[in-house]
């Protein structure tokens, strides 16, 4: 197993005060021709910014090595991922944690998205946010019957991942979801053939591995040229469209409701919200 020491803020200084190294939150195996990607930073994989730089890295190293035919992406833990790390950038007083992890977002889901190779998300538990990016840029989604998607980034003063969403749920769902804050179960994403698979969690790898031995004996080089081929075909360029919403993420965190929503995420109490109608 290969894990990977994650350094914060790999595109600029750290912030006053921040520790310079944080746990190994990535962790990368080998079953034969099936690469596993793991994301292990308990509690509930909230990845900091370096975490989705390491995540990027790990899934386009397996995707580029000859000999890998299919990436797993799964988690350790009680859920799959909940997205960003809320209090790395509720602590910094400057932008550069949110154009960290805008950026780290943006190379993890891209780096999903393009892997020369199917890649199967293994859902457990909650997939929020973060999770859904990389989820909805998956091949193939597993899930545990415990399972449940949803984006609260409007709760947190953020946007994003609408683009993902939308290849889960159809397009009134999506906008439902996105504008409440509702979640959906694993079976109801199988109900709309976005999940191929919902199994008890114990049996969640093995279910994994088995749709990856299927694709992992197939052609590697028809493999991958299949992947190339279905990505250009798509309707709607996922990388460009997630990059207009990171615009208006940004933009938003520019007003104090952002900064508010955020700080009473980490503190646990309701949002004193004071944007006037001349931000509007």
């Amino acid at each position: 197993m290969v894990v990977h020491p994650v350094n914060l803020y790999p595109l600029c200084e750290p912030v006053q005060g921040a520790r310079v190294i944080v746990r190994l939150v990535i962790k990368t195996e080998r079953r034969g021709a099936i690469a596993i990607v793991t994301i292990a930073n308990p509690p509930v994989n909230a990845l900091p910014v370096a975490g989705w730089f390491a995540l990027a890295d790990a899934i386009r190293t397996s995707g580029q090595d000859p000999s890998v035919h299919c990436v797993i992406i799964a988690a350790e833990g009680k859920g799959f991922q909940a997205g960003v790390d809320i209090k790395e950038l509720a602590a910094d007083p400057t932008n550069r944690s949110m154009i960290g992890v805008n950026r780290g977002c943006f190379d993890t889901f891209a780096a999903v998205y393009d892997c020369e190779v199917p890649v199967i998300a293994a859902v457990n538990g909650f997939c929020l946010g973060g999770g859904i990016g990389i989820a909805g840029n998956a091949d193939i989604i597993v899930a545990s019957d415990d399972a449940t998607f949803g984006v609260p980034e409007i709760d947190r003063g953020a946007l994003g991942t609408a683009t993902h969403l939308a290849r889960l749920v159809p397009v009134h769902k999506m906008r439902a979801m996105f504008f409440t804050g509702a979640m959906v179960t694993a079976q109801e994403l199988q109900h709309f053939g976005s999940v191929e698979r919902v199994v008890p969690r114990a049996e969640l790898l093995d279910a994994a591995i088995e749709i990856a031995e299927v694709i992992a004996a197939k052609s590697p080089l028809v493999m991958r040229r299949a992947k190339e081929s279905i990505n250009m075909i798509d309707p709607v360029d996922v990388k460009r469209s997630y990059r207009m919403e990171q615009g208006f993420t940004f933009e938003i965190n520019l007003y104090g409701d952002s900064d508010e929503l955020r700080q009473a995420f980490v503190d646990k109490r309701g949002a004193d919200l004071r944007a006037g109608d001349e931000l509007l």
